[in-house]
Formats: structure tokens, sequence, C-alpha cells
């Protein structure tokens, strides 16, 4: 038997790593897609990317590992009952239980890796994933000038040229607008016969040469002691400088990467483990307590307006204890008065109607925070249950149909994983939502899946018929049969 096991555990281990890594692939390929208008432009270096890439990696397998082994599984035993080995194996007196038992032991170890993988990688690597992306959406553009247009990446300047030599990376008819002086926005402008533009190593400044140009600096004196600022025209000031080469050095801010503090993403649920979220979840619940406290204090208070004579004397207090009849106490009140009284009343309603509803608020985000940590804290295991489901699945049905290589089973992998994605995806809004508990929710598409998962089991280890064609069209060659008979009897 250590000779079978042996066999079988090599026949599942290739396809499970072959798999596994081509799920990544696939699933990286997907978020760089989804995040490639954040990516290109920026100037990134090589190893920001790999380190983005690596991040990513990580966080993606949650998703590929489940598909890994439901595609494994099923390549392995689709193999096995294709070339007959099954068949042999089970002839020999081996049931499929029996086979599949050292892969048995195997997924349980994987699932508990898994477990141990969500706990303590993926809240680190969600963490770095989120501060890498963070620094990467605030690095602007590479500098890039188009020709006749204004660029305007630059804080404070706009800069225009007619034509770029791409060879010598010369720029010919510069036209630069100097908008650092708030008060006249367009007063300093240069021109120039042609210009060289570098940015420095550290992509800190601007280093910008000009050739042949004129620089005219227009600006206007505001008079001092004059509230209303009137320009007169004596106050006009003009200034040209003619130049035949000029250095600027202009400070660049932002085209530089640099990663966020990962100290302000710390607080969310997916960078936490289970110690973590079940200490954060006590403490959120606690302050929910206070404003439901709160709520509860300011519902139950009744506040009574005192009112002034018209001598200037108060009116005594109406207390709720002592007054049986609130009616008769309000009859006993002139016109005026109950006029007063009534617009106090709704004075005071909406006072704390509006602090109840800002209470509510509070209330009401405690409650969403609360729940999207139970649902992190059962993503833990949800993980691990996944692979045991979609092994007892793949498994059994790779015997049943016999199927091997990279066909069959990948449309059914394909199947499968969209259905669990889809119950998934499905429980997990609404128990963000809070339509359904959290619990329900995330182990919805684990609920459903477990069932077809036993069945299968139960059907290929009785050597049932479930899958196959040739009883399929035997039964309905039978049932035809039966209906063209029961027609002649009948006529």
């Amino acid at each position: 038997m250590k000779k079978l096991h042996l066999f079988i555990f090599r026949s599942y281990t290739g396809p499970l790593i072959m798999t596994f890594f081509i799920a990544m692939f696939i699933l990286v390929m997907q978020f760089m897609w989804r995040y490639v208008d954040d990516l290109v432009g920026k100037g990134l270096e090589w190893t920001v990317l790999m380190e983005l890439l690596f991040y990513a990696s990580l966080q993606v397998v949650p998703m590929a590992l489940p598909l890994a082994i439901l595609l494994a599984s099923l390549m392995t035993f689709g193999n096995l009952g294709e070339n007959y080995e099954l068949t042999a194996l089970k002839s020999a007196g081996v049931s499929l239980p029996r086979i599949m038992m050292p892969l048995i032991v195997l997924t349980m170890a994987i699932s508990g890796m898994a477990y141990a993988f969500s706990n303590n990688v993926l809240p680190v690597a969600n963490l770095k994933l989120v501060s890498i992306l963070h620094g990467i959406r605030e690095t602007r553009l590479e500098l890039d000038i188009k020709e006749r247009v204004f660029y305007q990446g630059v804080d404070d300047f706009s800069i225009k040229v007619e034509k770029k030599d791409r060879e010598t990376n010369m720029l010919r008819e510069v036209m630069i607008y100097d908008h650092r002086d708030r008060q006249a926005a367009n007063s300093n402008v240069t021109l120039a016969d042609s210009g060289k533009l570098q940015v420095s190593e550290d992509k800190k400044h601007l280093l910008l040469t000009l050739y042949d140009g004129v620089r005219y600096d227009e600006r206007v004196a505001l008079e001092a002691g004059n509230k209303r600022q009137q320009q007169k025209k004596d106050s006009w000031m003009y200034r040209t400088d003619v130049f035949k080469e000029q250095i600027g050095i202009i400070q660049l801010q932002g085209f530089d990467f640099s990663k966020t503090d990962e100290n302000l993403f710390r607080g969310g649920d997916r960078m936490k483990n289970l110690k973590q979220i079940s200490h954060d979840l006590d403490s959120l619940r606690q302050e929910r307590q206070v404003y439901i406290a709160s709520v509860e204090d300011r519902s139950s208070h009744l506040h009574f307006n005192r009112m002034r004579e018209p001598r200037g004397e108060r009116l005594s207090v109406i207390d709720s204890a002592v007054v049986t009849n609130a009616d008769s106490a309000f009859n006993t009140l002139d016109g005026g008065r109950q006029l007063m009284v009534i617009q106090n009343a709704i004075r005071s309603a909406r006072d704390h109607k509006q602090t109840i509803d800002d209470q509510m608020r509070f209330i009401e985000r405690e409650d969403d925070r609360i729940r999207k940590h139970q649902m992190e804290y059962h993503r833990k295991f949800t993980l691990s249950f996944a692979c045991l489901i979609f092994f007892f699945i793949g498994a059994p049905l790779g015997a049943i149909i016999r199927k091997g290589g990279l066909g069959m089973p990948v449309v059914i992998s394909i199947f499968f994983f969209v259905v669990y994605y889809i119950i998934d995806t499905m429980g997990t809004k609404f128990a963000r939502d809070g339509v359904w508990f959290v619990y329900q929710g995330m182990w919805l598409s684990s609920a459903v899946l477990l069932p077809i998962g036993a069945f299968l089991t139960y059907k290929s280890a009785t050597d049932s018929a479930l899958l196959n064609a040739d009883a399929y069209y035997s039964n309905m060659q039978k049932l035809k049969e039966f209906i063209f008979k029961r027609k002649k009897d009948h006529i």
C-alpha cells in the first residue's frame, strides 16, 4: 500500500503545483489589468513593480489555491480512470476512499497551512499592498511635454513648446508662464528660441536651460492705504530681460515614488489576524453600547421648557410624575401660551430627533465596522474549508467522468469555481449589508457545495453511472421503448 499511496501522491502533486501557478498567473494578470491606469506613466523602478507583484501574488492565493486543488484532483483521478488504473485497483479490492486516503491527508495539511497563511501572512500582505498602491496613486505621471500644448504638470508653471527634437532632446520655441504671483498670475512670461529640459536623478528638481530668449515681468503695485486697492497708471511696472543662456531650477513634488505610511491602514479589518480582530470586536461593541445608552437616555428624557408670566414671574414646572392628564394642564392655558407651548414642543422634538438621528448614524457606522470584522474572522476559516470541499468534488468527479488532461477538467473546474464565486459574492454582500447574519453569508457557498461534494463522493464510491453517457443513452432507449409500447397497446 505504501507504493500505491506514493504513486497516487506523485500523480497528484505535479498537476497541483502546475495548476496553482497557472491560476496565480491568471489572477495576478487580472489584478495588474485592474490597476494598469495607476501604473502606466509613473516611471516606477523595477524593484517597486516586483514588490507590488509579490504582494499581489500573496493576495490572490485564497482564490488560486481552491481552484488548483479542484483542477488537480479532477486531472489526477480523470487520468487514472482514463488509463483504467482505477479499474485495476478496484478489481484488486482497493476501494476509492482507500485510494483517496493519502490525498485526503495531504489536502487536510494544505488546509491547515491555508488557515495559517490567512491568519498570519495575508494580513501583512494586504497592508503592504495597500501601502504601495496608495503611494503609486499619489505619484504623478512622468514629465511628458507635448508639442503645441500647455503642460501644467509642474506646480505654478505652464510650459509650451512648438517642436521637440527626439534625438537631441532639444525644445524649440519655448513659452513659460510663471504663476507663482497669485495676485497677477500671468504677469511673468519667458520666451526662448530653444531649450533643454532635464530632471535630476532624485526627481526632486527640474533643470531648464534656455537659449536666446527674453523674459517679461509685469508687476502690479497696489496702493497701500486704499481699502479698495484701485490700480493706478503710475503703479504699473515693466521689466524686460534679454539673455543668451539661462538655467532655471524648479522644485518638483510628487514625481518620485514613496510608500505611504502603513500605520494609516492598520485599522482596516483585512490587515488583522484573529487575535487582533477579536480584541477590536470587543472594543467596537463597547463603543456601540455607549451610543445605544446615549440614545436610550435621550429618548427617555422629557424636557419641558419654563415659560415666563407676562409680569416676569416663572410658571411652575410641569412634572410628568405629578400631572396625570397633560391635556387638562394644557387646556388651562390661554391661546397665546398654548401656541407657545406647541412651538416649544415642536422645537424640542426636532432637536431631540436630530440628536437621535446623529447617534443612530454613529451606531450604523459601528454596526458596519463590526460586520466587516466578523466577516474577516469567518474568512480565515472559509479558505481552509473550501480546499477540502473542492477536493471532495474534484476527486470523485474525476473518477466518474474518467477524462484527464486539461480539456474536460478545466471546463468542469471553471464551472464549479464560477458557481462558488457567485454564491460567495452574493453571501458576502448579504452579510456586509446586514441582510443576513454574518456567519450565514460567509458560509453560504460552503453550505451549498458541501452536499454536492458528499453526493459525488458517495456516487463515486458506489460506482454509480452518474455521468456515464452510455448509461443515460440506455435509459433513454428503455424509456422510448416503454412509451412506444404503451401507445401501441392503447391503439
